[in-house]
């Protein structure tokens, strides 16, 4: 497909963090962009100054003057199956791609550097390109996240002389991150998730063994330490991690209010590397994100300096307030995994403190996979606040409720509220450092926290 076969492009469900980059990107290619989303939300009203049109009604309204030979319609698979719009063009002629699909297209004739995992992938991304801006390189990218940095989750700066260069995230939702076909690629974890598309854990994984397998012949896979990978004759195969791998970071401590570490790898040796946000977890993403830099050949004095200049994703370890008597940290962490990496890091950053966090957890589905695991991630904060469940996609469960992990919670205090109930109980509480923890909507709570809470 050729992007100049069609005048307009419309989006079903344009304000996703993956739809979004892509409306960004043929908008900058000089089409017409418009859309659909449930949600006004903050990235829709980004996308509006733009210069695209969206409604957030799910009717026939502002379609019907779309014409199928012209249009090419860009969908979602989180839209659901009776949205009005969606089968009006399904059912009229119209030509429909999936955005994993206009994904693979754009970047298919591209060097690809692709970053998959059912966690560390936006950070990680994120990260890669914040350091091929801060080398100077040509690239394009398309983020799950924000980069602080970049100021967006699309940036592009190739030109028509060179060997297009991308930065991709792969999402394993769906499979979509199937529709790639990288020359570098890093994966960050296979932790069982998405239980509703895969069904097992297994089947995940092996999802996984098949993207990796779609890596171009001679490119080079960037492995987690102690994760399992496919025999291939055909692509090189390193690993990274803490401690071990083929490329490492040792010695990790907090050095005035740092997270610092050396670096080994490539046959390399760096000493007190310092990267601009916390977390252990997010130095074995920096490890990785070095690993793809020195493959490309950036120098080890711009790799240095450039992570300690970076930022970090919006909703990634996000510091909203960061004062000496009242810390506020927002993420999106919404896997066990990913909230237990999350709030050890905290702990370490603020050893002996009392930590106090909110959790919204997403989806009833994953909700009932992975209860025991929520719960125990949950007990490493000194006093855990929980909401009810934000569906997404989901209609409700039976007997699916958010008091499936209260009950095994083992904090000192923890509480059951709703969205409604929680400023007057947190003010109740009155923490010094306070998380807000969750890929819903909790973070549209985070500016009247932070009133009620900062000092």
């Amino acid at each position: 497909m050729n992007l100049s076969t069609y005048k307009y492009y419309y989006f079903l469900g344009i304000g996703g963090i993956g739809m979004s980059a892509i409306a960004r990107y043929i908008k900058d290619m000089g089409y017409n962009v418009s859309g659909y989303d449930r949600v006004r939300s903050e990235l829709c009203e980004a996308l509006e100054t733009e210069g695209m049109e969206i409604n957030y009604t799910d009717s026939l309204d502002f379609i019907s003057k779309l014409e199928k030979d012209s249009t090419l319609i860009i969908y979602t698979p989180a839209i659901p199956k009776d949205s009005k719009q969606l089968n009006y063009f399904k059912n009229n002629g119209f030509t429909l791609y999936k955005r994993s699909q206009i994904l693979g297209l754009i970047t298919k004739d591209s060097f690809n550097i692709s970053v998959a995992g059912t966690h560390g992938k936006t950070t990680t991304s994120s990260l890669i390109a914040h350091m091929l801006d801060f080398a100077q390189k040509p690239f394009g990218a398309f983020l799950g996240g924000i980069s602080t940095n970049l100021g967006s989750n699309y940036f592009n700066t190739n030109t028509i002389n060179t060997k297009a260069l991308t930065v991709t995230e792969a999402d394993e939702f769906d499979r979509s991150f199937l529709t790639l076909s990288p020359n570098l690629a890093i994966v960050t974890s296979m932790d069982a998730d998405h239980l509703d598309i895969y069904g097992t854990g297994d089947e995940l994984k092996k999802s996984f063994f098949d993207f990796i397998n779609k890596i171009e012949p001679g490119g080079t896979l960037f492995i987690k330490h102690g994760l399992d990978f496919p025999v291939t004759n055909t692509i090189s195969i390193k690993t990274y991690g803490i401690e071990h791998g083929d490329y490492k970071a040792i010695n990790i401590r907090i050095e005035q209010g740092w997270f610092t570490f050396n670096f080994e790898g490539n046959g390399e040796n760096w000493k007190s590397l310092q990267l601009g946000i916390p977390g252990t977890h997010n130095i074995e993403n920096a490890v990785a994100a070095i690993a793809v830099c020195l493959k490309l050949g950036i120098d080890k004095t711009t790799i240095i300096k450039g992570l300690k200049n970076f930022k970090g994703v919006k909703r990634r370890f996000e510091f909203i307030c960061r004062q000496p008597n009242f810390v506020f940290i927002d993420d999106y962490a919404h896997h066990p995994a990913e909230l237990e990496a999350f709030i050890k890091s905290v702990k370490l950053l603020y050893a002996n403190e009392k930590i106090t966090g909110v959790f919204q957890p997403h989806l009833f589905s994953r909700t009932n996979d992975f209860a025991d695991g929520f719960a125990k991630s949950l007990s490493l904060l000194d006093v855990s606040v929980l909401l009810d469940i934000y569906p997404a996609r989901e209609l409700p469960m039976e007997g699916v409720t958010s008091k499936i992990i209260h009950k095994n919670i083992t904090s000192s205090e923890k509480y059951l509220t709703t969205k409604d109930d929680l400023l007057p109980l947190l003010k109740t509480l009155d923490p010094k450092i306070i998380l807000t923890i969750g890929a819903g909507d909790i973070d549209t709570l985070i500016p009247s926290i932070k009133t009620t809470l900062e000092p």
